[in-house]
């Protein structure tokens, strides 16, 4: 019989129209494949109200408002406020994102854009006590820069891509890192050199669904029990029991959003 754990997936795009064929299929499969609760993580500005329309949903979504940076010409000092308002009005919003930087696709908005939109919606999580999920693409030292402007906001760099020292050093800022299927891949030495050096208590495991899917099912479109994979693999890195980092990384997640769920 295969293994079940209790899983949490701490970023995820369920919104996306990837799902709109069987969302509610694969929902119903993930509850009974271990899946305990899923924090899906806004990107454009339209996703923002289909984010909180899935936490009012489904009992076991939780949701992350925010512009991501690919999209960050499209916040304005009258969207922020509403992203605001969606956030207060709604006990399951328990972070701001996906927030960030993306020097990667040289389409995106320009640096500066992304930088003020990244600048407002810390202020935001300032303002709202609450944490952020950060986004880093080819932009590791603006976004370092950027956390430390803001030392009293904390969250998760998500889908983490840096160095051992560049996560030693938002571990210090009070951020937690995001491992996703990337750890299982063959090429993934730089990613797989971080979860043997930083902290188990520093660490999430996430989907980015319906992105990078973990090998065995690399290619595939992703989907939160996956996880399993993730975490059997960082089990493995780090030479300890799977069930007991599993429970440490539910711990964690809950530790960073200050609800025991």
């Amino acid at each position: 019989m295969e293994k079940k754990y209790r899983i949490f997936d701490t970023h995820a795009h369920y919104d996306s129209e990837d799902y709109d064929i069987d969302r509610n299929e694969v929902f119903k499969e993930l509850k009974e494949n271990g899946v305990i609760g899923i924090l899906n993580c806004a990107s454009s500005y339209d996703s923002v109200k289909l984010t909180d329309e899935l936490t009012k949903k489904y009992d076991f979504i939780y949701g992350a408002l925010g512009v991501h940076p690919e999209n960050a010409d499209e916040l304005t000092d009258e969207r922020l406020e509403i992203i605001k308002e969606m956030i207060k009005a709604n006990d399951k919003i328990v972070a701001v994102g996906e927030i960030g930087l993306d020097y990667y696709w040289e389409e995106n908005p320009s640096r500066e854009i992304q930088k003020n939109a990244l600048r407002a919606q810390m202020n935001l999580a300032k303002e709202l006590k609450m944490p952020v999920v950060i986004h880093d693409r080819d932009a590791h030292k603006d976004t370092l820069d950027i956390l430390k402007e803001f030392p009293e906001v904390n969250g998760v760099v998500h889908c983490f891509s840096g160095s051992v020292e560049f996560a030693k050093e938002c571990i210090k800022l009070g951020y937690y890192i995001g491992f996703t299927g990337v750890v299982t891949f063959k090429n993934s030495r730089k990613i797989v050199e971080v979860a043997k050096e930083i902290p188990v208590d520093r660490m999430l495991v996430e989907t980015d669904a319906p992105f990078m899917a973990p090998v065995p099912n690399r290619g595939k479109r992703n989907r939160s029990d996956y996880i399993k994979e993730i975490i059997e693999k960082i089990a493995e890195i780090r030479s300890i029991n799977p069930d007991e980092l599993n429970i440490q990384l539910n711990t964690n997640f809950f530790n960073l959003i200050k609800k025991d769920i």
